[in-house]
């Protein structure tokens, strides 16, 4: 086992994939945008995207920085069971 791996498993990562393209579309800003604002690299924001959580997806500490870009702006994530079909979710605050 990958260090990266026993380091996901020891600390939850609080943002999945389906949620990260769904923040970033909600906010029009593109991987580019997000990685800057984040200080990480376009790659890593595409790999948080595409669901990559084996040994080279970001660190929990990595995707921390990027859902708190998004939560700056106005996003509220939600875990499953807090939508009306009980998955994970994301929407703008009002």
């Amino acid at each position: 086992m990958h260090v990266n791996t026993l380091y996901r498993n020891k600390y939850e990562v609080s943002l999945n994939a389906g949620q990260a393209r769904a923040a970033r579309a909600i906010l029009r800003l593109g991987v580019r945008e997000v990685a800057e604002l984040a200080k990480v690299t376009a790659n890593t924001v595409s790999r948080l995207e595409q669901d990559e959580a084996g040994p080279r997806g970001p660190q929990p500490v990595t995707v921390d920085a990027i859902k708190r870009v998004y939560e700056e702006r106005g996003i509220v994530f939600f875990d499953a069971g807090a939508s009306p079909d009980g998955g994970p979710g994301v929407r703008l605050r009002s």
